[in-house]
């Protein structure tokens, strides 16, 4: 008992200590850009004080970049931490199994082949990661379960083929089309308006509950399917509930903001070692994905004008990096 309640302290802390950093890197977000405000300005503004340029500033620009940030991020958190648990594997992350890449490669064809708008890339986004999700579930399910070591490397050869097929439409189809496809698969904060913070924030709303419902069946999943089927949960129905919920997430993140790496990859471990638990922290992810997220775009925007880049290029750097750290700090079993 007095185990039970260190451990739950320990997570209210984190918890805690997450949506205060949340809310100052929201604060420090919104006073970045070219015209510099303090976090009185800031404050001042949202309240409905200061200058008109002020408010105008925050509230047609940067609050909804800063929005997106955070619902992005906390979608890829969640569903990270759902995929890595349903796996059983801290690889089982949408970027590194396709799904991201699925949902990339429905935009990529919209822009290039229909020269679509922003509402039809979004939709082709999502059905695709849908698409690459449903594939990927079937190639890896095996008389009457999905292996999370079988789920994880078909995944992988599933997303490489379809990263192969986004180079080929980029490098067939016109200039032009394919410069607009290459800015958004770089994956970008930039010039997010309300309409792409409220999609993903809408999702957010819809499907998060559903990850919180199962948090419970999934911790139990970890210890194996046989196990939990021998505490009464449907192993391959939650298996299949939480893997459409967590694609569904990262679809409307993508579809916001573009492919954005490390994110879904790096929240669900970084969760795991501060609380300390076993339990499949989707929350505490999703609040980690969204500090991570917010805090990257803060940092990127502090550097140089000529070393500036779209946000996904420096997740994606970072994601390497890290899952570099998670495949050579184990020694290899012989």
């Amino acid at each position: 008992m007095p185990q039970t309640r260190y451990t739950a302290a320990r997570r209210l802390r984190v918890l805690a200590t997450l949506c205060l950093l949340l809310i100052v890197l929201a604060v420090l977000a919104l006073g970045t850009g070219t015209i510099r405000l303090s976090p009185g300005d800031v404050l001042t503004a949202l309240t409905g004080g200061g200058s008109e340029r002020d408010r105008l500033v925050i509230g047609s620009i940067r609050a909804p970049r800063v929005l997106t940030a955070l619902g992005v991020g906390a979608a890829l958190g969640a569903a990270g931490a759902s995929f890595q648990s349903i796996a059983r594997n801290p690889l089982g992350s949408p970027d590194i199994i396709g799904f991201t890449t699925g949902a990339a490669t429905g935009a990529v064809a919209q822009i290039i082949l229909f020269n679509a708008g922003a509402l039809a890339t979004a939709t082709a986004a999502m059905l695709c990661g849908l698409l690459t999700a449903a594939v990927v579930y079937g190639l890896a399910y095996s008389g009457t379960r999905t292996g999370g070591q079988r789920l994880v490397i078909i995944g992988i050869g599933v997303g490489a083929m379809l990263a192969a097929a986004n180079t080929l439409l980029l490098s067939k189809g016109d200039a032009e089309l394919a410069a607009q496809a290459n800015l958004w698969l770089s994956g970008s904060l930039g010039g997010r308006s309300w309409p792409d913070a409220l999609m993903v924030l809408g999702a957010l709303a819809l499907l998060m509950p559903i990850l919180l419902w199962q948090s419970a069946d999934m911790t139990l999943l970890e210890m194996g399917d046989d196990s939990a089927r021998a505490l009464g949960v449907r192993a391959e129905v939650v298996r299949r509930l939480v893997i459409f919920t967590a694609v569904c997430l990262t679809a409307a993140a993508t579809a916001a903001a573009g492919p954005v790496a490390f994110v879904a990859l790096a929240s669900g471990a970084i969760i795991r070692q501060l609380i300390g638990t076993r339990s499949v922290p989707i929350l505490p992810a999703a609040l980690t994905g969204a500090v991570l997220l917010i805090a990257s775009d803060v940092l990127l925007q502090q550097l140089p004008m000529k070393w500036q880049m779209p946000i996904g290029l420096a997740t994606s750097l970072a994601g390497g990096l890290y899952l570099l750290f998670l495949l050579t700090r184990t020694p290899a079993r012989r």
